[in-house]
C-alpha cells in the first residue's frame, strides 16, 4: 500500500500544475482549453441570453470531452520507455495496480478542476440555476469516466507512431455515451441521465486498470 501510495504522489505531483517533470503543469492547458471554449461560443452563436442558455450546457459537455483528449499523450508513454513499469514490476506491483493509481491521480489532476472551472464558463454562457447544477452534477459523474476511456486509448496507443493524434480520434466517438446521458439530462430536467452516465462510469473506472494493465504488459513484452 505505501508503494502505491508513492506512486500516486508521484503521478500527481508529474500531472497537477506546479509539478516537476514531463508532465508538471500539463492541467492548466485543458483548463484554458475549456474556458476559451466557453469564451469563444458566444461570439460564434452571437449574445443572444435563451440561445445560450439553451445550449450552453451542451457546449460546456463538448468543452470537457475535448478538454479530456489533451493530457493523453503524457500518461503512460514516458513512463514505459523510460523502464518505469518495468522497476515495478520487479518490485512486486502489477501493472494493473500502477493504472489504477495512474487512473485516480489522471481524474483528480483534471477532474475536479475542469468541474470548479464549470462555474465561470456557465457565467460566460448565462447558465444558473438548475442548469448549473445539472451540469456540475453531471460532469462529477461523467468525468471518471472519461478518464477511465482516456487511460484504456493511452495504454493501447502507447507504443504506435503518432498514438496521441489516435488516441484522440478514439476518445471522442467511445465518450458519446457518456455525452449523450450528461448532456441529455439537461433537456429533460432530470436525474436519470446523470445516474446512468455516473453507472456508466463506474464500468468503466472497474474495467480500466485490467485493460491498461493487460496492454501495458502486453507492450513490455512486445
Amino acid at each position: 500500500m505505501s508503494a502505491l501510495l508513492t506512486i500516486l504522489r508521484r503521478d500527481l505531483g508529474l500531472l497537477l500544475p506546479g509539478g516537476h517533470g514531463h508532465g508538471g503543469g500539463g492541467t492548466l492547458l485543458p483548463l484554458l482549453f475549456f474556458l476559451a471554449v466557453a469564451m469563444l461560443y458566444p461570439f460564434a452563436v452571437g449574445p443572444v441570453p435563451e440561445l445560450l442558455a439553451r445550449t450552453g450546457g451542451g457546449i460546456v459537455w463538448v468543452a470537457a470531452l475535448l478538454a479530456a483528449i489533451l493530457p493523453l499523450d503524457r500518461l503512460l508513454a514516458r513512463d514505459l520507455e523510460q523502464g518505469f513499469f518495468d522497476q515495478w514490476r520487479l518490485r512486486g506491483i502489477a501493472e494493473e495496480a500502477v493504472v489504477a493509481v495512474r487512473l485516480l491521480a489522471h481524474w483528480l489532476s483534471f477532474g475536479p478542476p475542469l468541474i470548479l472551472a464549470a462555474l465561470p464558463a456557465a457565467a460566460l454562457l448565462g447558465i444558473e440555476g438548475e442548469t448549473l447544477r445539472l451540469v456540475a452534477l453531471g460532469l462529477l459523474a461523467g468525468t471518471p469516466g472519461l478518464a477511465a476511456i482516456g487511460l484504456i486509448i493511452a495504454s493501447l496507443t502507447v507504443t504506435v507512431r503518432g498514438g496521441a493524434a489516435l488516441a484522440g480520434l478514439l476518445l471522442i466517438p467511445l465518450a458519446v455515451p457518456l455525452l449523450v446521458f450528461g448532456a441529455g439530462a439537461l433537456s429533460t430536467g432530470g436525474a436519470s441521465g446523470i445516474a446512468l452516465c455516473g453507472a456508466m462510469s463506474l464500468a468503466l473506472v472497474a474495467i480500466a486498470p485490467f485493460a491498461g494493465g493487460a496492454a501495458i504488459r502486453a507492450a513490455r513484452e512486445g
